[in-house]
């Protein structure tokens, strides 16, 4: 893939969720909410200051994050659906 993302926004992939509840149930596609968890395929180099100096990021590739469920742009590239974001929509990473 040759897509490098701008400033201070990052390329997610989407961590898939479970297929089925914690009692058995198998949840049908149909009734799944898209996840909010994914992994960071390739990050921008950075927001910059009024004066210039660059804020680097927090984030790298190969994170694991949470994001918030309205949170991204998504594309498709390759053929792999993706979501664009900025760096403050990222809630957290995961350890």
């Amino acid at each position: 893939m040759a897509f490098t993302p701008l400033h201070d926004r990052v390329l997610v992939r989407r961590v898939e969720g479970e297929e089925k509840t914690k009692g058995g149930l198998i949840i049908p596609d149909s009734a799944k909410e898209k996840p909010s968890e994914g992994e960071i395929v390739a990050v921008g180099e950075g927001a910059r200051k009024d004066s210039g100096e660059l804020i680097e990021m927090a984030v790298s590739a190969g994170d694991r994050v949470l994001f918030g469920k309205w949170s991204g742009t998504e594309i498709t590239i390759d053929g792999e659906e993706l979501l664009i974001m900025k760096e403050s929509d990222i809630l957290g990473k995961l350890a």
